[in-house]
């Protein structure tokens, strides 16, 4: 999988939020958002 450019348009995509509802990239459609991964919260340490 090759890295998202800044700026570039996110890819489709559905992910359960902090209270496990499905959040999807068509319901923020025309709407700024943020997409932020961070893989360290899971781990140990």
């Amino acid at each position: 999988m090759s890295a998202i450019q800044e700026g570039a348009p996110a890819p489709e995509f559905e992910l359960p939020d902090q209270d496990g509802t499905v959040v999807r990239s068509a319901d923020l459609a025309g709407s700024p958002y943020v997409l932020w991964f961070y893989p360290k919260a899971d781990t140990p340490g």
